[in-house]
């Protein structure tokens, strides 16, 4: 490891957010959490495994910069998921701007893959006009451009579908998807913090494995050792979760979705540790979904 850094995370309680700054904390690094609450039961935990907690909102750009002052470097993160895709622009654009008025030597930003490839997906498109403030303003940055996650087995959705010898998700099962587990997610931008002369002003898209929905389930049934049925969700119940930006990403994904360069991606980053599909079944606790 390179010498131990102080690093500001947004989205600390999160998902994306947590996951980074656990592995940070795991490596030695001083994390400042950013988070409204301080006092929810996610911050907590953090806390409890080293992270400073600073209060802070996208809206207040002054906290922003007062959390960042003094820090090596920077994770961000919006979501359009809160408010609206434009309202993530707006904060996202105010947060990288504050951060990097702060003197910021290193800024990540958590994009999407395929963001700049003209989708018309709304949450991608919001994340691609942050990427183009940061291309053309002073502030050092890495873009990470994920492409979707594979989910949580431990989850109570998941725990329920899985129990009932189904997993659901929304393309037909012959469809391949490129998605990317969360903890390799969390150790490549370790590693671009960790090396940011390495990183500089480049843009990397993510990527663990491509895989079909038949190809999932032939692993968790001989994970489970009982079988597992893939179930697509009908684009009606994709519609009603998740609105016209959630059905146009899943038709964008039917249609041929990412296009991540996998075998450079793996060949480039070896100490990442890439998990494929047995590895990504087997990091979890199978007792909890029977």
């Amino acid at each position: 490891m390179s010498h131990p850094r102080t690093v500001l995370v947004t989205g600390a309680t999160g998902n994306q957010g947590g996951a980074v700054a656990r592995e940070l904390l795991r490596r030695g690094h001083s994390v400042r959490a950013l988070t409204r609450r301080p006092d929810s039961p996610a911050a907590t935990a953090l806390a409890g495994l080293g992270a400073e907690l600073r209060q802070g909102d996208f809206d207040d750009p002054a906290s922003l910069a007062a959390a960042a002052r003094g820090a090596d470097a920077a994770y961000v993160m919006g979501t359009p998921f809160e408010a609206d895709p434009e309202t993530e622009t707006r904060q996202s654009i105010a947060a990288v701007d504050a951060i990097g008025s702060a003197g910021v030597p290193h800024l990540v930003y958590a994009s999407v893959a395929s963001a700049l490839d003209g989708t018309g997906i709304p949450h991608f498109e919001s994340k691609a006009a942050v990427e183009r403030h940061l291309t053309g303003g002073p502030v050092p940055h890495t873009v990470v451009a994920p492409a979707a996650f594979l989910g949580d087995l431990t989850t109570s959705w998941y725990q329920e579908s899985l129990r009932a010898g189904t997993y659901a998700f929304a393309l037909p099962a012959d469809v391949a998807l490129q998605q990317l587990v969360l903890a390799d997610l969390a150790a490549f931008a370790a590693l671009v913090i960790e090396d940011p002369e390495r990183f500089a002003g480049r843009r990397i898209e993510l990527a663990s494995v491509e895989a079909t929905g038949d190809q999932v389930v032939q692993r968790l049934s001989a994970a489970l050792g009982r079988p597992i049925t893939y179930q697509e969700i009908p684009e009606e119940a994709i519609a009603d979760q998740l609105g016209d930006d959630g059905l146009r990403m899943i038709r964008f994904f039917r249609n041929g979705g990412y296009t991540v360069d996998l075998a450079t991606l793996h060949r480039d980053y070896p100490e990442v540790g890439w998990h494929d599909l047995d590895a990504w079944i087997g990091g979890h606790d199978l007792s909890l979904v029977g």
